[in-house]
């Protein structure tokens, strides 16, 4: 089986890698740079491609590590923020814009109170729906490491959507 080219990968999963930066807690103004960050590093490393390996697995673990990277990074550098401006989608209600964008961030702010590890491990498992064999292939961990850090991961996940839920007022 033929490795596919960098315009294949990019094209296809561009949007992947900016939703897997987003939940493994890269700021929404970072998330561009370390897009384009890892698909340099694809770019570099794509003949080493295992092509008979699922792809997004691979993806992910480059995504991973730059993630980590950033998060380093962040804790020594001060901005100044601005205003963002973002264009209308015009797909959907304003109301029902606004209902999943809580949902949304309601699972990223339960997401970031995991540690890396068990977040990256839920990520790929329960979002993405990689199998946990590759997942620990991806991540270079044993197989039951996968399992531990997705039971962990899991339990505290629950909690920390009942406790925000409870915040809000929801439950």
């Amino acid at each position: 089986m033929d490795a596919p080219s960098f315009d294949e990968i990019y094209r296809a999963e561009l949007a992947y890698v900016w939703r897997t930066l987003r939940r493994l807690g890269v700021p929404e103004k970072d998330v561009e740079d370390v897009t384009h960050d890892v698909f340099v590093v694809v770019s570099r490393r794509l003949r080493d491609y295992d092509a008979r390996r699922p792809l997004k697995p691979w993806l992910f673990g480059i995504a991973f590590r730059l993630a980590s990277e950033d998060r380093r990074r962040v804790r020594n550098r001060v901005e100044i923020p601005g205003e963002s401006v973002e264009a209308p989608d015009g797909a959907a209600s304003a109301v029902e814009l606004l209902e999943a964008d809580e949902r949304r961030q309601l699972v990223l702010d339960c997401l970031l109170t995991l540690d890396l590890d068990q977040r990256a491990t839920m990520i790929l498992v329960d979002i993405d729906g990689e199998s946990p064999t590759d997942v620990a292939a991806a991540l270079g961990v044993p197989l039951p490491t996968v399992y531990s850090r997705l039971r962990l991961g899991r339990t505290r996940f629950a909690a920390a959507v009942r406790r925000l839920k409870l915040r809000r007022g929801d439950l």
